[in-house]
């Protein structure tokens, strides 16, 4: 091995002091569970669908934007297939199914990690305590006419009465004027409001179209949303169930549908704390006016974002859309938080089996923004063609990031200060310095080995050229590094003396056929990996190596 120039690049820079052994951080009968079914991950290092990509395409060939596939009744048999696609994600939607179904799931997802080499993340939606949703009754789509009456009511039925939407809260017509418009799932259908019968209302269809079974309403007026606070948690009594429930499945994140405000997180991530469950990470669903008020306090208190196009469109105007989900996505990489972009990406793709041009636009857009990850909802859950939904996101998701590349577009991006602490400073300084470095000096890929994975995260705050590797020999930073773009995260024992550390993965990679002879590798690294996160000092290097 070589070690190349620059004094800075083979300077070890002290930042915090070590205090305990890694086995006090593993903390709590899941973490401990977690760690002892990791010995094929561990053997394996390297997922098999990152393996595949660097055999056949090389390190620039590999795909940065992350995957995020929802599993649901279409594509629980094309599981395996989806892992083999590229999914990095699987998430559950706890609004829908039931608790065996979704333990099914979550079961063949982590042994298509224990007994296959997957590395595959398992995320829950919490239901949250989503106002105003209406069901006919039946299990299809059923068509609303130019000009028919329909009765929205709250009066419970098991039967379905034709022209009757139930709404499921009682004082939903609260506040609302004859002559309002009442708007199904953001624009699908349109009614306007001709009387109230007590709580309920009449109303007659303007905008024919299809009313979907769990139909969201929203009210307008004049042209602005009519919004009011019916003072609901976030957190139902069933959500609760169901984040016990997760918790009990081994779940890696959690996405907080319907998030008001910051407090909303910290109330959630301080009940984790408690049961030393931190390793589970927790996703501000972005999906209501309410949250777009509080944006920046959500993003700081929450471990990522996902941008929930579907229900926010529900509440503000369709053409608001593109600039509200560009301004999420770079303020969540100026916080180095990760975002995903959701719904409705290749809807077309539920029934067809090839895509619209302009979904491939859309997807293809997220991507140059540099989203973390992107998202198929009804595409895999329910669609047709699940498989294939997926195998269209990732050829243009590999399709813009190359072009991104050759047109050197990270060089555009703003940088921002985060830290205040010099320790902290000194740390965000090293990950920056190595990214422009890995990009100046056309390196082959990016190793960091990292107890935790926040220097992996600084590091993907950048979008580098060259792909990042990151060793960790804890389960659970394996999986939470698994939304960061551009990451490839691995799991091997790894040592305080980094020397040892970097022959031994160099030695793991070539017999993978990862890396070879001459391959130039940037090494950003903690050298006291066996510290706990509350630690006070420890040091941190940048080399530059070449592979003998």
């Amino acid at each position: 091995m070589a070690t190349s120039a620059a004094a800075a690049a083979a300077s070890t820079l002290p930042y915090l002091v070590a205090a305990s052994s890694a086995a006090a951080c593993r903390r709590g009968a899941h973490r401990i569970r977690a760690s002892s079914s990791s010995a094929a991950a561990v053997e394996g290092a390297m997922d098999l669908v990152s393996e595949a990509e660097v055999r056949e395409k090389g390190f620039m060939g590999l795909r940065k934007t992350k995957l995020v596939c929802t599993v649901g009744p279409a594509c629980v048999e094309a599981l395996p297939a989806l892992a083999r696609g590229g999914m990095g994600v699987a998430r559950v939607n706890l609004c829908h199914g039931g608790r065996d179904w979704h333990r099914a799931v979550m079961r063949e997802v982590r042994r298509l990690n224990e007994e296959e080499g997957f590395c595959v993340s398992l995320m829950v939606d919490t239901e949250g305590s989503q106002l105003l949703v209406a069901d006919h009754g039946v299990a299809a789509s059923v068509k609303a006419e130019d000009g028919s009456e329909w009765l929205f009511t709250s009066k419970r039925t098991d039967e379905s009465n034709p022209f009757t939407m139930h709404v499921n809260f009682d004082k939903f017509s609260e506040d609302i004027l004859v002559g309002d418009e009442l708007v199904i799932d953001g624009g699908m259908a349109t009614f306007e409001v001709m009387e109230k019968v007590g709580n309920d209302l009449r109303c007659k269809c303007t905008d024919p179209g299809l009313l979907l079974p769990r139909a969201k309403l929203s009210f307008w007026r004049n042209g602005k949303l009519v919004e009011r606070n019916f003072g609901l948690p976030t957190l139902s009594a069933k959500d609760w169930a169901d984040i016990e429930f997760g918790i009990a499945e081994g779940v890696d994140c959690i996405a907080l549908s319907f998030v008001k405000d910051a407090n909303d997180i910290k109330y959630l991530k301080t009940y984790l704390s408690r049961k030393s469950l931190e390793h589970i990470k927790i996703f501000a669903k972005v999906e209501s006016l309410e949250s777009l008020k509080n944006l920046k306090d959500i993003i700081e208190a929450s471990d990522g974002v996902m941008v929930a196009r579907g229900d926010l469109g529900v509440q503000i105007p369709l053409e608001q859309i593109p600039a509200i989900q560009e301004a999420i996505v770079d303020l969540c990489r100026r916080l180095n938080k990760p975002v995903i972009v959701a719904s409705q990406l290749l809807e077309s793709m539920v029934e067809y089996p090839t895509p619209t041009r302009a979904e491939v636009a859309d997807v293809s857009e997220a991507v140059r923004q540099y989203a973390d990850a992107v998202m198929l909802s009804a595409e895999s859950a329910i669609g047709a063609y699940p498989q294939k939904a997926l195998a269209v996101l990732r050829a243009a998701s590999e399709r813009m990031e190359s072009w991104s590349r050759e047109e050197n577009m990270q060089k555009l991006l703003p940088q921002h200060q985060l830290a205040i602490a010099l320790p902290d400073r000194i740390s965000e300084q090293i990950c920056t310095s190595a990214a422009e470095m890995a990009n100046n000096l056309a390196v082959d890929a990016i190793f960091v080995y990292t107890k935790y994975g926040h220097m992996a995260s600084l590091l993907s705050r950048n979008r580098p050229n060259p792909p990042i590797f990151a060793f960790t020999d804890n389960t659970n930073s394996r999986k939470s590094m698994n939304l960061y773009w551009g990451v490839i995260p691995l799991q091997l024992p790894l040592s305080n003396n980094m020397e040892d550390n970097f022959n031994q993965t160099i030695k793991l990679m070539k017999s993978k056929g990862s890396v070879k002879s001459g391959d130039t590798v940037l090494v950003v690294a903690d050298s006291d990996l066996n510290r706990p996160r509350a630690a006070t000092s420890v040091f941190q290097s940048i080399q530059v190596r070449i592979v003998d």
